[in-house]
C-alpha cells in the first residue's frame, strides 16, 4: 500500500499557553498528509477541485497518545484504508520526527462530491492513480 511521509514543524500558532500542540491541529497534519499522499500519486486537490470535484469529510477519529511541542518536528505517515465507489479513507499516524514514537493515530473518511454537493462517483484518473499505486507496492 502506498505511504506518504511529510515533516510539519509545530509553529507557536499550534499551541496553548503551555507549548502544547492544540487538539485541533492533528485533524489539519491529517490534510497535509492526504494532499500529499495524493500528489506523490499525480493527483492534485485544486486540479481535481477545478474539475467540479471535492472530497468533503464525513467522519474523523483521532486517538491521541502523546504531545506534539512548539518547535518540534512530526512525521505525518498517510496511507488509503479503502476506496468506494463514491468515498475513500485516509488512515493518518503522526510519530516525532524519527518515528520513534507515536503521537496520534485516526482516520478520515471522505466522500466524493459535485459542486452541488451531490454524491458522484469518484473520478476515474482518481481510481487509476490509487490502483496504480497500489500495485506498485504489492
Amino acid at each position: 500500500m502506498k505511504t506518504n511521509l511529510t515533516k510539519v514543524r509545530v509553529t507557536y500558532a499550534d499551541t496553548d499557553a503551555m507549548g502544547v500542540t492544540y487538539h485541533a491541529n492533528y485533524p489539519k497534519w491529517f490534510e497535509i498528509g492526504r494532499t500529499e499522499l495524493f500528489r506523490d500519486m499525480g493527483v492534485i486537490y485544486a486540479q481535481m477541485s477545478s474539475h467540479g470535484y471535492h472530497l468533503p469529510l464525513i467522519r474523523l477519529y483521532c486517538h491521541y497518545l502523546h504531545p506534539a511541542l512548539y518547535d518540534q518536528i512530526v512525521t505525518v505517515e498517510t496511507q488509503i484504508d479503502y476506496l468506494k465507489r463514491a468515498s475513500m479513507k485516509f488512515n493518518s499516524t503522526i510519530w516525532d520526527e524519527n518515528m520513534k514514537i507515536k503521537l496520534v493515530e485516526g482516520y478520515t473518511v471522505h466522500a466524493c462530491t459535485d459542486n452541488e454537493g451531490n454524491i458522484v462517483k469518484i473520478p476515474e484518473v482518481i481510481v487509476k492513480a490509487l490502483h496504480e499505486n497500489f500495485k506498485k507496492e504489492d
